[in-house]
Parts: C-alpha cells; sequence; structure tokens
C-alpha cells in the first residue's frame, strides 16, 4: 500500500507519549528539504510516559515493515504506514504526522 515517505521532521511517538527521533537519517536523499530514514536505523525515544510498573519505558524501537520498491542508499525507505517495535515495552511507534507530498510503495 502507498504512504507518505519519512523524513527527520515527521512527528512520532510511542504508545506512552514518548517522541522517537531517528539515529541515522540518509542525508543524501531529501524529501522538502529534509533527510529521509532508512529501515535500518533504530528510532531513540524520549519522555516515554511508561512509569510505575515493572516494565521499563520506552528507549529504543527499531522498524520491521518499510518500502518494498523504494530505496534511499540502498536500504528500504520508511513509509507512513511502516511498522516498529519499542524496546523493552514490545509496543507500536505511532506516526502522527509526516510530509505530504512524495509517496512510495
Amino acid at each position: 500500500m502507498p504512504g507518505y515517505l519519512l523524513n527527520t521532521t515527521s512527528t512520532i511517538i510511542c504508545a506512552h507519549a514518548g517522541h522517537a527521533q531517528p539515529t541515522v537519517p540518509n542525508p543524501r536523499v531529501k524529501v522538502m528539504g529534509q533527510p529521509v530514514v532508512t529501515q535500518p536505523a533504530p528510532y531513540v525515544i524520549a519522555g516515554c510516559g511508561l512509569t510505575g510498573t515493572p516494565t521499563s519505558p520506552c528507549v529504543s524501537a527499531q522498524w520491521t515493515t518499510a518500502a518494498t520498491r523504494v530505496r534511499a542508499g540502498g536500504m528500504p525507505v520508511l513509509l507512513q504506514d511502516s511498522q516498529a517495535v519499542c524496546t523493552p515495552t514490545g509496543t507500536p511507534l505511532t506516526v502522527l504526522m509526516t510530509q505530504a507530498r512524495v509517496r512510495g510503495v
């Protein structure tokens, strides 16, 4: 299914409202002037609201799905409908906002 490409200005949160940011965006491919993000690079999470439980708050996330036809630097780019799993909670990331010009499959 086509979806908009994620870039460094995309707003992404964990299930507990922590903000997720890419660790290694692709500096050579830009959408709307900002670098796109590819699948292998993990995201770091700051401000996870999970407290008072035996489980630690979300600290990072790894993307499990990405574009099948669009690549940047040989790696699949992330799309608005890509899936990710947070560590150590196992909860998903949610894309709230992204650029709305470039789509990929």
